[in-house]
């Protein structure tokens, strides 16, 4: 049976278990590969815990931890960015789906031009070069652009995190964010796993489609965007 308690730390479980292969670090810090994104985790915040992590960061790395508790950057990081982030997890037992009238398909790897301009423009969250290599992506398109796209990101035993959920501002409200999210875990549940996310928790118009999706809040993380000084 799932843990569930393995999200209680979602980064540091994903690269500690499924996702260790896309992991550096040793001790109580990892991070994703950088070409993959800037996410992180530890197994605690202390003191030793944030030396690993400054020891495998570049100088003037960024790197993206979610807290229980506020975050206490120890010497040798900056805090550029804060808040608080939700973890919601589904608690449905099958996933409607969706007719779209405008073309889906697999995201492939010469998409990935696209899809990083796409992530740079909407900022769902981090992505780059190397974030597709997480899991399953599928894009929406018209003519050749690609107008949204929602994938996988974390993963950790029996839970696999929906991410990277945006669409181009000339083409929302018309529904694509439910289409893609729904193929997306339909795949999830297909394979027996359960499908979580992370919102920012201020973002009430994406709770919303969450919520009505079937997902339920579990817990709030405080986001800690940190800087390596120097």
């Amino acid at each position: 049976m799932a843990d569930i308690q393995l999200l209680d730390q979602p980064m540091w479980s994903a690269l500690t278990t499924a996702q260790s292969h896309f992991a550096v670090g040793d001790g109580l810090a990892r991070a994703y590969l950088p070409a993959i994104g800037p996410l992180s985790g530890i197994a605690e915040q202390s003191t030793a815990a944030y030396d690993d992590l400054h020891r495998l960061a570049a100088p003037n790395g960024v790197h993206v931890l979610f807290l229980h508790e506020s975050p206490v950057p120890r010497a040798g990081w900056t805090l550029i960015r804060g808040g608080l982030v939700d973890q919601m997890v589904f608690s449905g037992s099958h996933v409607d789906n969706l007719p779209s009238t405008t073309a889906m398909r697999l995201l492939v790897a010469a998409d990935v031009p696209a899809m990083v301009e796409l992530a740079t423009l909407t900022e769902p969250g981090p992505f780059r070069d190397r974030t597709h290599e997480l899991g399953t992506f599928y894009g929406i398109f018209e003519g050749d652009r690609l107008l949204s796209m929602a994938g996988q990101r974390m993963r950790v035993p029996g839970y696999v995190e929906v991410s990277a959920v945006c669409t181009h501002p000339d083409a929302r409200g018309r529904g694509f964010a439910r289409i893609l999210m729904s193929a997306v875990m339909k795949l999830i549940l297909d394979s027996g796993d359960t499908p979580f996310l992370h919102t920012f928790a201020d973002n009430h118009s994406a709770i919303r489609v969450y919520h009505a999706l079937g997902y339920e809040k579990r817990c709030t993380f405080h986001l800690a965007v940190l800087k390596k000084d120097g």
